[in-house]
């Protein structure tokens, strides 16, 4: 899709600025932009507008719901680097958090303990629930606070592979994150086993905290320094220009580093699912497994017509489930940090032979590498063809002077809203002019990736993250059918803490 193409598709639209559309004075008073969002609630003495959704879904736990309780505590943890003993934060005192495992339908209820000295959140990734339990900080709820509790309910509409994590700041590169598994009631399943597998970039407690890199980028680009006078990461054609702006000490599978793999241990000829979750903060991987390949079968939880290739590629925040049949020997799993040079490793083993080591790269690292614009959705999964009735453009830019990153000229501190109505088609143009890759995230709503001219854009795989690169146009549509407050941000953890999301915002009427 050319720039002049989506230029006149576009229609411009008037916003209301995030400031105005809930102004609070003490804990009781507030002037809503939209009507729809009346109403306040107070939490730990302090106000905010209570979401549109609260009304839409006024059941927490709807008729029939079987209900599944847990707990997560985020506090100080220790996480083991092949013997290496790093202080970091941790949801029960592991990285990843212990993973959650629910049934779509099923009411999820999440007692939530902040045993940090700083105040957090739980952000439900992918999710489509009620506005008031998205966990965004000052837009669905105030962080809570060191020592509070806060109780987390929804219900979950859709099955498939999420995750879980802090939305306060770098909290994520803190190793705040756990995988999220909503079990589909209908699916049989034509695998017999499966992994969970979670990668991330890591940084904490080794030298300096994501705080302090956050800093260090902010200074060196404060006195002068601009994006394209700053040395990046790393470069990678896969992801158009700039790999990133950090260069990890470690990059681990299930909070394990190369050196000291994470092994799944199975029989040969065994159908694997593997659900991989891309946790890190600032880079996309690569992934293959050695002397095999993969068949992806779902894209952020939703089914995609089944697609084999060597190798996929996951920006911050996406998920793909891929089907394996598996050979007998010991094989290595390989995550390669992008245009880092670097990787994660973890083994699968069925019998005996050497899984390669650390520094292993299996050839389907180099071969086809898949990645979600390839897809097509499963039969009865896209969503039903319509032109938009309203679309927005979303222009992604940064580095001018100083650290900062936009969408439409602003960070999220000046944003305006982006204003829809119940009901409506909404179009999100998404246009690159930085240099680097953005993964773009949604919350409260799957969108679909259109394919096609102009004239004859069709929906193609639903996701809630896609991978924006530079100079690139996407558009992808979403149905404005749960109302609230929703943020969409650029998943690079770096980048949002520098100003890149913006809200959208609609009420019931």
């Amino acid at each position: 899709m050319t720039e002049r193409e989506l230029d006149e598709s576009l229609q411009p639209e008037r916003g209301v600025t995030r400031r105005n559309f809930v102004r609070v004075s003490g804990v009781a008073a507030a002037v809503v932009a939209f009507r729809g969002i009346p109403r306040l609630s107070v939490l730990d003495g302090r106000a905010f507008a209570a979401p549109a959704s609260a009304r839409v879904r006024p059941s927490l736990r709807p008729a029939q719901s079987a209900l599944r309780e847990f707990s997560l505590t985020a506090a100080p943890s220790t996480l083991d680097l092949a013997g290496m003993a790093v202080d970091t934060w941790g949801y029960n005192g592991a990285v990843p958090g212990p993973p959650l495992r629910v049934t779509a339908g099923d009411t999820v209820r999440v007692n939530f303990q902040n045993s940090l000295a700083k105040p957090s959140t739980i952000h439900w990734h992918g999710i489509a629930l009620r506005n008031d339990m998205d966990g965004v900080p000052d837009v669905t709820q105030q962080a809570v606070p060191p020592g509070g509790t806060f109780t987390y309910e929804f219900t979950p509409p859709d099955p498939g592979t999420y995750f879980l994590h802090s939305h306060v700041g770098m909290q994520l590169d803190r190793g705040l994150y756990a995988p999220l598994i909503i079990d589909d009631p209908n699916e049989h399943g034509a695998y017999d086993t499966e992994w969970v597998v979670v990668l991330d970039d890591w940084l904490d407690g080794i030298g300096r905290t994501p705080e302090q890199a956050l800093s260090r980028l902010k200074s060196s680009m404060s006195h002068g320094g601009s994006m394209s006078s700053t040395k990046m990461a790393g470069s990678s054609k896969l992801l158009g220009g700039d790999a990133g702006d950090i260069r990890y000490p470690y990059y681990l599978i299930n909070g394990r580093p190369p050196t000291n793999p994470d092994v799944f241990n199975a029989k040969a000829g065994q159908r694997v699912r593997l659900r991989i979750i891309n946790a890190g903060a600032d880079t996309a991987f690569r992934v293959a497994l050695g002397s095999h390949r993969l068949t992806v079968t779902h894209a952020d939880g939703f089914a995609v017509t089944p697609t084999t290739t060597d190798a996929v590629l996951l920006g911050m925040g996406e998920r793909i489930d891929a089907v394996v049949t598996l050979q007998d020997g010991g094989f290595p799993l390989v995550a390669l940090a992008e245009g880092k040079r670097s990787q994660a490793v973890a083994t699968i083993r069925t019998g005996s032979g050497n899984s390669g080591g650390p520094k292993v790269r299996p050839a389907q690292l180099d071969r086809h590498v898949l990645i979600a614009t390839d897809l097509v959705p499963a039969s009865g999964v896209a969503i039903p063809k319509r032109q938009p009735d309203r679309t927005h453009r979303l222009v992604l830019a940064g580095g001018q002077m100083g650290y900062r990153w936009t969408i439409n000229g602003q960070t999220y501190d000046t944003a305006k809203s982006l204003p829809v109505k119940l009901g409506e088609r909404v179009r999100l143009v998404f246009e690159n002019r930085s240099t680097m890759f953005h993964p773009m995230h949604l919350h409260g709503h799957t969108f679909s990736l259109m394919r096609g001219g102009r004239k004859q854009l069709t929906p193609g795989v639903r996701k809630d993250t896609v991978i924006v690169r530079p100079r690139e146009h996407i558009a992808v549509d979403f149905d404005a059918d749960n109302a609230g407050n929703w943020v969409v941000h650029c998943h690079n953890a770096y980048h949002q803490a520098s100003g890149m999301m913006t809200t959208i915002t609609y009420g019931t009427q």
